[in-house]
């Protein structure tokens, strides 16, 4: 495998939490947006039950939390989560600036 392939993978579909915690940073939304939203804004596209599961997760880590909006279900980040991603973009930079 190619290791580029390999790094864009692991960073992408493999890290889609981080992702969806910058999207819902924006404001709470839908699923179905916050899937359209990472491959309008970051060129990738999640699968429909893999974006469901890292909700899930999410959710149940306390880092968005779920509301409805009649039959909708919106998700929106928590102060947690807030946290969480602030913390993955510094060892994002922090990675960066030890190899460059």
């Amino acid at each position: 495998m190619d290791p580029l392939f390999r790094l864009e993978h692991l960073n992408t579909k493999e890290c889609l939490w981080i992702y969806t915690l910058r999207i819902l940073r924006d404001g709470p939304t839908h699923a179905y947006t916050i899937r359209k939203e990472i491959e309008l804004r970051y060129g990738f596209k999640p699968g429909t039950m893999t974006a469901y599961k890292v909700l899930y997760l999410l959710k149940k880590a306390g880092l968005v939390k779920k509301t409805r909006h009649g039959r909708r279900k919106v998700y929106k980040i928590t102060e947690s989560g807030r946290k969480a991603l602030a913390d993955a973009v510094r060892f994002y930079k922090s990675r960066i600036r030890l190899l460059e």
